[in-house]
């Protein structure tokens, strides 16, 4: 079983709560509004906002927060021009690699921020390029792998899918970026039901972590992801099946 998935499931099963408390709307909220200050309010034209809208209807997020985040960022309004992209790329223990990608309206303070996460979670905070180039950005749609094969994801290969990969209980579809919102919809209408499907830094390998180390990565992720300014984490950790049961039990 791959950690890394394994990390997502958890992601998207504490998101569920984080929505309740308003956190995850406002994460998703800021995404959109950067992606329409950077790139136009139309989602046909710009690629970035349709990938943060979808994600944010799959959030059950209402429309007319979609739609506010949208109008803030094309209106250049003074918080969606202070808000930037800063990425932290590090180690967490075990060795695993692990990026770290926020929209912040303060650098410095974040910048700490995460330093801390790192420094209490016996990891360790890296310069830039010292672990990005083991990930590469790819397309990722998630579907359970207990009720579809391979098989039935013949329709995402045709709308440009290069890749679907057995991760634990999941069937995860890796296909360019670009071609995340064709793939989509292409399962969809083959009766598909999609789990999850986002923009992701996908590990070009993974690191195996003992028990030990595996719990203590799993805090310290837990820690950058609840923090109010990290909007994506990505790591190229893998746990084996039984300690990973361990773990999450």
């Amino acid at each position: 079983m791959s950690g890394h998935s394994k990390w997502s499931s958890i992601k998207h099963k504490k998101g569920a709560a984080d929505a309740k408390r308003g956190k995850l709307f406002s994460k998703l909220a800021r995404a959109i509004i950067v992606a329409a200050r950077d790139g136009g309010g139309d989602i046909d034209g710009n690629p970035t906002l349709a990938t943060a809208v979808q994600k944010a209807k799959d959030a059950s997020m209402p429309k007319e927060n979609i739609q506010r985040a949208i109008d803030r960022g094309t209106g250049a309004s003074a918080d969606a021009a202070a808000i930037e992209q800063v990425q932290f790329e590090g180690y967490g223990p075990g060795g695993a690699a692990i990026l770290v990608d926020t929209l912040t309206d303060n650098r410095n303070r974040t910048t700490a921020d995460v330093r801390l996460a790192f420094t209490k979670h016996n990891g360790s905070l890296g310069e830039p390029g010292s672990v990005a180039w083991i990930f590469e950005k790819r397309g990722a749609i998630a579907v359970d792998g207990s009720r579809y094969g391979e098989d039935d994801l013949i329709a995402a290969i045709d709308a440009g899918a290069e890749d679907v990969r057995e991760d634990g209980d999941e069937l995860r579809v890796l296909c360019p970026p670009t071609d995340l919102g064709a793939v989509r919809e292409a399962l969809e209408a083959a009766g598909v039901e999609i789990g999850s499907a986002e923009v992701t830094m996908e590990p070009k390998s993974t690191v195996e972590v003992d028990k030990s180390d595996a719990r203590a990565l799993l805090a310290l992720l837990d820690a950058l992801e609840d923090h109010d300014d990290v909007s994506e984490v990505h790591a190229n950790f893998d746990i084996p099946e039984e300690v990973m049961a361990e773990i999450v039990a």
